[in-house]
């Protein structure tokens, strides 16, 4: 497709939105007094529920039903594929992995957000501090995985060759030889999930700082008074304070965390056993020409996701009272 066929698409799309929300304007401005308060919601939402079916939907149904499909989607498999992901060796590597990034990284990347927003707080340099362990957040996960790959660079220990790789190069002034971190099992995940734990400790870090800082004055006050020290002061009056803003992060980098994709596709691609549910639904499809398979590793990630998201929700609720 060339380049002015893209653009072509790209306008008749936007002439198509710019048509859509015409249309739904002249038909909610025809409508008067609390009818047409319900007419107008309607026209507004029906336009939402129609894309969220053609685009939401339609797509997870139709990946369960690939899911008991073969390779090709062609014969029927039953459960054929999901009992090769809790039994085949190599699917269960990828279920621990999958495991051991989700129990790892949103506890790590919460509680040295949560540390580094209660040392920062109302400090001189606060802003310039924030903005530091902010900034992660503003690279994609394929430009900070091209960063780390630089980070665990290695050549071989071979005379006058240099290390190029910041850590390998740390490694050897204190005596090391140099180290393939992204080869070696099974420490190679840990360097792995360090990378996402560095980019989500800049949005633990900014959530739970705002939380801190709308705990009332008067409660801090009158605990100081009554002798508590900063431990107490921690234990007792900020984490209970915050409590909802700290379910909002460990779920959010949880769901993140079970999604990640693109740090192992860029650092390892998935070799090495550091293959995670996205990356092998991603490499079963399109690499293996495996469907079932795919569509199968798809269905688990999305049933995994759904308690995370429903928990958040209740205690969402919970938080404003309802």
């Amino acid at each position: 497709m060339s380049t002015a066929e893209k653009f072509l698409q790209m306008g008749l799309a936007i002439l198509l939105f710019v048509a859509v929300v015409a249309v739904v304007l002249l038909v909610a401005g025809r409508f008067k007094g609390r009818n047409g308060d319900r007419a107008v919601a309607l026209a507004f939402l029906l336009p939402t529920a129609l894309a969220l079916g053609v685009g939401l939907v339609y797509p997870a149904l139709r990946t369960i039903y690939f899911s008991f499909f073969d390779a090709q989607g062609q014969s029927f498999a039953g459960f054929d594929n999901y009992q090769q992901i809790f039994t085949d060796s190599d699917q269960l590597t990828v279920l621990r992995n999958t495991v051991l990034w989700v129990v790892i990284t949103p506890f790590l990347a919460t509680g040295i957000g949560l540390l580094y927003a209660i040392l920062v707080d109302r400090a001189k340099f606060e802003k310039a501090a924030k903005a530091l362990i902010f900034l992660p957040m503003a690279i994609s996960f394929v430009g900070a995985s091209i960063i780390w790959k630089f980070v665990y660079e290695y050549r071989p220990d071979q005379g006058s060759i240099k290390q190029i790789g910041l850590l390998n190069q740390l490694w050897t002034m204190v005596g090391g030889t140099p180290q393939q971190w992204l080869l070696n099992e099974p420490w190679n995940n840990l360097f792995l999930i360090i990378v996402m734990i560095w980019i989500q400790a800049g949005f633990a870090m900014t959530i739970l700082s705002a939380a801190i800082k709308a705990i009332p004055d008067d409660i801090t006050e009158a605990a100081r008074l009554d002798g508590v020290g900063p431990i107490g002061m921690f234990r007792y009056i900020t984490v209970p304070s915050i409590r909802p803003a700290l379910v909002v992060v460990l779920t959010t980098i949880g769901i993140a965390t079970l999604k990640v994709f693109d740090i192992v596709r860029t650092m390892t691609g998935g070799q090495f056993n550091t293959s995670v549910v996205a990356n092998e639904f991603y490499s079963q499809t399109f690499s293996a020409d495996n469907q079932g398979l795919g569509a199968a590793l798809a269905v688990l990630l999305f049933v995994l996701v759904l308690p995370i998201v429903f928990y958040n929700i209740r205690q969402l609720r919970a938080s404003e009272g309802r």
